[in-house]
């Protein structure tokens, strides 16, 4: 945990410590699904922005393909006032 680190020509001795990252946030959503959109409701309020949270539900959208039949995204909608988002897919499944 100590370490020694020269700069300009001095030493400096600098000690490690740990410290916590901020954990992520956790939610459930209601899923309701038509051909290449899905409408997803009941997202709760955080304090993100909403670009972070749109961008949060593409990521776990996309990352599905392989297990529950998601797949590339075109577009996603979000409505942070409402709790709600339309996720458009480029294909149906």
């Amino acid at each position: 945990s100590k370490h020694c680190v020269n700069l300009d020509s001095r030493t400096a001795n600098v000690t490690v410590k740990p410290f916590e990252l901020d954990t992520g946030f956790q939610f459930e959503l209601r899923v309701t699904v038509s051909g290449k959109k899905i409408n997803v409701s009941e997202i709760p309020e955080l304090p993100i922005s909403k670009d972070w949270m749109r961008d949060k539900l593409e990521l776990n959208f996309y990352k599905t393909e392989q297990a529950a039949g998601g797949g590339e995204i075109k577009n996603v909608t979000y409505n942070k006032e409402a709790g709600t988002a339309v996720i458009t897919f480029l294909k149906p499944g």
